[in-house]
């Protein structure tokens, strides 16, 4: 049986490559795969999955309103029934769009591997992280190491800054690597001034 999977973890900790290695490993044993990347990320050109070690490959671009088992559909159609889906930054997918993936997962006999991020610099879940901790059969935790000199614990926050100074209210996202840092709860804490 198909699952659902979550595999989340904050920035710098090796999603986009793992994603990459575990589809290889399909690909390698001569299964057909379909990538998709949220449309928003485009660090390394549109329709790119891109990981820091330097690994990348296309991928389909989906925005807000693009329908998932809608174009599986038509793919199984034209091409062929994919073995696996892998969707990544999938913190920026709506409900809607994991409702279709979970779908594609119960109907359609297929497997869809989301990674992503969970929650967003001011400590909120993202709307397709929550959805996919509601629905996801399988929820892995990737983790990374707090960036903060001298820290060893596990990331679980993200900090943004502008212009050097960290950031507490705005826009949820802005897409990139240069204006956010993967730290642990407590440098997380004490930054946005939570802990007095």
């Amino acid at each position: 049986m198909a699952k659902l999977y979550f595999k989340y973890s904050t920035m710098n900790s090796g999603k986009s490559a793992s994603l990459l290695q575990s589809a290889h490993n399909y690909v390698e044993s001569g299964k057909s795969v379909l990538y998709f990347n949220a449309a928003i990320d485009t660090r390394y050109g549109e329709g790119k999955i891109a990981s820091r070690i330097g690994l990348q490959h296309d991928a389909i671009p989906y925005h807000h309103d693009f329908n998932f088992y809608e174009h599986v559909l038509e793919h199984i159609i034209s091409v062929n029934l994919p073995d696996a889906i892998f969707i990544d930054e999938s913190q920026f997918l709506s409900e809607k769009q994991v409702l279709e993936l979970c779908e594609i997962v119960d109907v359609l006999d297929i497997p869809v591997l989301c990674y992503g991020i969970r929650n967003d610099y001011q400590g909120n879940l993202f709307e397709g992280s929550r959805t996919l901790l509601c629905n996801a059969d399988q929820i892995d935790e990737l983790k990374g190491i707090c960036s903060d000199r001298g820290c060893n614990k596990k990331a679980t926050h993200i900090l943004r800054y502008v212009d050097g100074e960290i950031q507490k209210e705005g826009k949820q996202t802005i897409v990139g690597d240069q204006e956010y840092e993967s730290v642990c709860r407590y440098h997380f804490m004490t930054a946005m001034e939570i802990y007095k």
